[in-house]
């Protein structure tokens, strides 16, 4: 970072660090106790498509790879597009196997990574859910190193529940890295990992 940036206020964007994931599972245990969430057993790691064949190779030597898991139960990953364009890898498995999805995720990002897409990836998240069935997303944002909650308010629109997201990252604040700035909790509506 040079004088000018200083002046001018700029900074150097955090650089993504992919082990902060693994701090998933006792953010879990945390979650649990203070307010009932579980894992519900999906995740998924979005990122912008690319077309070219390095780019088509990468994800489905990830995808393979993932798929390789001779403990995985329940469907394979699967790659799906959404509305807006973004592709989702999604990973599948048991309520009580956070840390092999944690595993999953830290894979798919970091092969992304290791190939020369990291610029590409947006973000990644790990499902959880209670008995009142009010869905919750940790998502961790990969060009800031930072997690942050989405709660989607059941039924037909696009609200949520920004109480619960409020509680969820005073809850965790000693678990997680929790983004600072509120304006970068985006929604992440229709999320397939949720």
């Amino acid at each position: 970072m040079g004088l000018l940036d200083i002046l001018l206020g700029r900074t150097k964007p955090v650089a993504p660090d992919l082990d902060q994931l693994f701090a998933l599972p006792s953010a879990a245990v945390t979650l649990e106790a203070a307010a009932g969430f579980t894992p519900t057993g999906r995740g998924a790691v979005c990122f912008a498509t690319v077309e070219g064949g390095a780019f088509e190779q990468t994800h489905r030597e990830v995808q393979a790879l993932l798929d390789a898991d001779a403990e995985r139960t329940g469907p394979p990953v699967e790659l799906t597009q959404d509305a807006y364009g973004y592709s989702w890898l999604v990973s599948h498995r048991a309520p009580d196997q956070l840390s092999a999805l944690v595993n999953d995720l830290h894979a798919v990002n970091s092969a992304m990574e290791v190939n020369g897409f990291g610029p590409q990836l947006l973000c990644s998240l790990a499902g959880f859910g209670d008995d009142a069935g009010r869905r919750l997303a940790l998502v961790y944002l990969y060009k800031r190193g930072t997690f942050f909650p989405f709660a989607p308010l059941a039924g037909d629109g696009q609200r949520r529940d920004s109480s619960l997201e409020l509680q969820v990252k005073s809850m965790l604040g000693n678990d997680l890295r929790i983004e600072q700035d509120l304006s970068r909790w985006f929604p992440v509506w229709g999320a397939p990992g949720l």
